[in-house]
């Protein structure tokens, strides 16, 4: 009877424990974004029953927020258990370089993710001898969108190249088209450049640029900033005033005819706008970057003091695995960052996508973190103003070079 008792009382001390077990998860994603983070979390419920999840996250401003939270957390000494950071530079050139994360080459090997994953980003996300996160998702950020019906219309198709997407340009303004190209905000107009970029100087150049091998100042840079000056004249003038979203909509209602948007977009034309893929919209790489997958990629990483370290390992574990993340991506509108997601959970774009991350060369976004310290990106949007202002590339080249060298890119 004794031992039947003293049997109980550990089962119930165990029980308890179990029950007690917590786990806080920071990020930013709300609103249309909530449902993909809550399947994630029901999926980590389901093998962690015992564990209470804090759904910590700080809405507005596209991280902006949530960033500023994080900084003042991890500098406090009170970090959250795990939080939500774009795969990259963004977390290694903040709290890597200042000795804030766990290295988690470990739960990688363990877990099998070194062949999961692509080796391009894998590399992406180590520095040091260290990989930092785990990666739950892709975006890409190289995709011209365009209506089909309208390039019909028009007699043209989507350009291939940055040339031919001057000579398009051209061919369109004759026609009546007065903004052949949408933009929005600023943050939008970096994006452009950096396809530009990439599309002046080939994936292997862009990567140069970020190791120091490529100087800013380089006459290739100084023509890569010069086409994208023309390729901002097929533009339209009222661009600080869009948003992302308002941009899309001149795709969608023929005023435009090119967008260069990351693949949020797609989402946002079949769920908002209601559109159907290749018909409602249609889509290509940005021009110069056949066979290049520009990716950003949201992903969790394991701070140093983490208050219930155990149960954010296990929360890493739900993320990189494959019901994880096949739960996660189609509800997100990305596409998994693994190679062997089940495809028939995607849509039409995610499916093209997938397909292309598997053979395509595979270089991050500056723009989303994942090739720039924070100290070069958050600084980089007036080099751009200043540019779209001026078109003097030379100056603008000088001023990007003078950041680099501020953020240790050399």
């Amino acid at each position: 009877m004794k031992k039947a008792l003293m049997l109980a009382a550990a089962l119930a001390t165990a029980s308890s424990a179990l029950a007690a077990g917590k786990l806080e998860i920071f990020s930013w994603w709300s609103g249309d974004e909530g449902p993909a983070l809550q399947a994630l979390i029901k999926v980590f419920q389901a093998k962690y029953p015992g564990v209470a999840v804090d759904n910590a996250t700080v809405s507005g401003g596209a991280g902006t927020n949530a960033k500023a939270v994080l900084k003042t957390r991890m500098l406090g000494g009170t970090p959250p258990d795990s939080f939500q950071v774009h795969a990259g530079q963004e977390l290694i050139g903040t709290w890597v370089v200042a000795n804030r994360m766990e290295d988690l080459t470990p739960l990688f090997k363990s877990e099998g993710w070194s062949k999961a994953f692509p080796k391009d980003l894998i590399t992406l996300i180590s520095s040091k001898g260290g990989i930092w996160s785990v990666p739950v998702n892709v975006h890409r950020s190289n995709v011209m969108w365009y209506n089909p019906a309208k390039l019909k219309s028009w007699g043209v198709t989507a350009p291939k190249t940055w040339p031919e997407f001057l000579t398009t340009c051209t061919k369109l303004k004759a026609k009546g088209v007065a903004a052949p190209l949408v933009v929005g905000e600023n943050w939008t107009q970096q994006h452009l450049w950096e396809n530009v970029m990439i599309g002046t100087l080939g994936a292997a150049g862009w990567e140069q640029l970020w190791n120091g091998k490529l100087k800013f100042t380089d006459p290739k840079v100084v023509a890569g900033f010069t086409t994208f000056g023309k390729v901002m004249d097929c533009a339209n003038k009222d661009a600080s005033g869009l948003s992302w979203q308002q941009a899309s909509d001149r795709i969608a209602d023929g005023t435009s005819a090119f967008n260069i948007m990351g693949d949020w977009a797609a989402g946002y034309f079949t769920t908002t706008k209601k559109l159907a893929p290749n018909t409602g919209f249609g889509w290509a790489v940005a021009p110069g970057t056949a066979k290049t997958f520009v990716m950003l990629a949201d992903s969790f990483g394991l701070p140093k003091g983490a208050k219930n370290r155990a149960e954010a390992m296990n929360w890493l574990k739900v993320l990189g695995s494959k019901a994880g993340q096949d739960a996660f991506n189609p509800l997100k509108g990305s596409i998994a960052a693994r190679l062997d997601s089940d495809l028939s959970k995607y849509n039409t774009y995610s499916k093209s996508a997938a397909a292309d991350w598997k053979q395509s060369r595979i270089v991050g976004s500056l723009v989303h973190g994942a090739v720039a310290p924070e100290s070069f990106t958050s600084a980089f949007g007036a080099v751009i103003d200043q540019f779209v202002a001026s078109r003097d590339a030379k100056a603008a080249t000088a001023a990007a070079a003078q950041l680099a060298a501020k953020a240790g890119i050399k």
